[in-house]
């Protein structure tokens, strides 16, 4: 994906912020990664973990430090300065929606209630920590955890409510039969 892309996908963000209690962390991955210098080789560790409140607040952050710990702890503040708001129906999404980044892409269907997360990997994090608990996703293209975890954001990001289609198509919302 262009970097102008990108930025226009950043640009749809709707920030939260992020209070204290009662948000979950997953990490997605660790991983060693070495700098080699005159001396040898520098060891290190990348972590990239996502955090959510379960309702519908996510973020994502990468940390990178000697220690994996250090590195976890540099990404969970990385997430919390980087959540945003998604468009939710009670449990699921409101609609299909594909996400893309890099050679990534995601496709996220909403299930009806029973269903559960029908996710692997990284998409299940970002579903988990969001608070959405009936969903069918499809990872396509690559198997990068950061390109996915991306790529899920961007379709998260993407999710319209009802109420802005309908004012934006001139319609009223119809209003939902109460259960009996």
């Amino acid at each position: 994906m262009p970097k102008q892309e990108l930025k226009d996908t950043l640009s749809v963000r709707r920030p939260v912020e992020a209070s204290q209690s009662a948000l979950k962390d997953q990490v997605v991955s660790i991983n060693r990664v070495t700098k080699v210098v005159k001396g040898g080789k520098n060891l290190s560790f990348s972590a990239l973990v996502v955090v959510g409140d379960q309702r519908g607040h996510a973020g994502f952050g990468m940390g990178k430090a000697r220690e994996v710990p250090m590195a976890i702890r540099k990404a969970i503040e990385q997430a919390k300065k980087n959540m945003v708001t998604f468009n939710l129906r009670g449990s699921t999404i409101p609609h299909q929606v594909v996400g893309l980044y890099g050679s990534g892409q995601v496709l996220l269907k909403p299930a009806p209630e029973g269903t559960g997360v029908i996710a692997g990997g990284p998409v299940r994090a970002v579903m988990e920590v969001a608070g959405i608990q009936n969903v069918l996703t499809k990872s396509l293209g690559t198997s990068n955890p950061h390109n996915v975890i991306k790529a899920t954001f961007d379709a998260l990001l993407h999710l319209k409510n009802a109420a802005s289609v309908a004012q934006a198509r001139g319609k009223v919302v119809p209003e939902e039969p109460a259960a009996s």
